[in-house]
């Protein structure tokens, strides 16, 4: 064994040791490392980030592109609903006033209608009172003649049960009464007058 001058092996372990200077072995190595990592990483890496860099340039622009092709379907189509909500609008106004117009004329054709009705049942009821009056007369007629007849009789002392002279004295009876009536009549209009 031989013995070292440990001063010799302090410097070379010194020199061994330093990490602030490195060798030029490390130098070079590190310089073809980095050199083919440097063509590696620009053969093959950078490519696939410069197309996948312009697949999402092209996607985006082409989002973008879609975008605003769809903001303007949206923008006609709003448009659309909207013209359409008018037109809608427009429309339930005109049909109101379409019901509006049909109510009244069905209100006014309805009153003609009940008046009409109305006047007819008056014109029926008039006449059905004029009918009844007309039965009213013929009945006082016949009971009035045949009490005035019967009255006559006693009176005159002769029998009157003769029907056409019976009848011949009821009427000139009513006509008497009636012309008493008229002549009441005319002298309480002219009184009034």
């Amino acid at each position: 064994m031989q013995t070292q001058n440990p001063t010799h092996v302090v410097r070379a372990a010194e020199e061994e040791l330093n990490p602030l200077i490195p060798h030029l072995a490390e130098i070079g190595l590190s310089l073809v490392v980095f050199g083919i990592l440097f063509f590696l990483v620009k053969k093959f890496v950078v490519p696939a980030f410069e197309a996948t860099y312009a697949e999402r340039t092209t996607a985006i622009e082409g989002g973008l592109a879609a975008a605003e092709t769809k903001q303007a379907e949206a923008d006609a189509k709003l448009a659309e609903l909207e013209k359409r909500l008018a037109d809608a609008r427009h429309e339930a106004a005109r049909i109101r006033e379409e019901a509006r117009e049909q109510g009244a004329q069905i209100l006014a054709e309805m009153r003609e209608q009940a008046q009409a009705e109305s006047t007819r049942i008056v014109d029926h009821g008039k006449a059905q009172i004029e009918a009844e009056r007309q039965q009213a007369v013929t009945s006082l007629r016949a009971e009035v003649g045949a009490l005035a007849t019967g009255l006559a009789g006693r009176i005159v002392g002769e029998s009157l049960e003769d029907d056409e002279r019976s009848a011949r004295v009821v009427d000139r009876f009513l006509a008497d009464l009636e012309a008493i009536e008229a002549t009441g009549a005319g002298t309480s209009g002219n009184g009034a007058v």
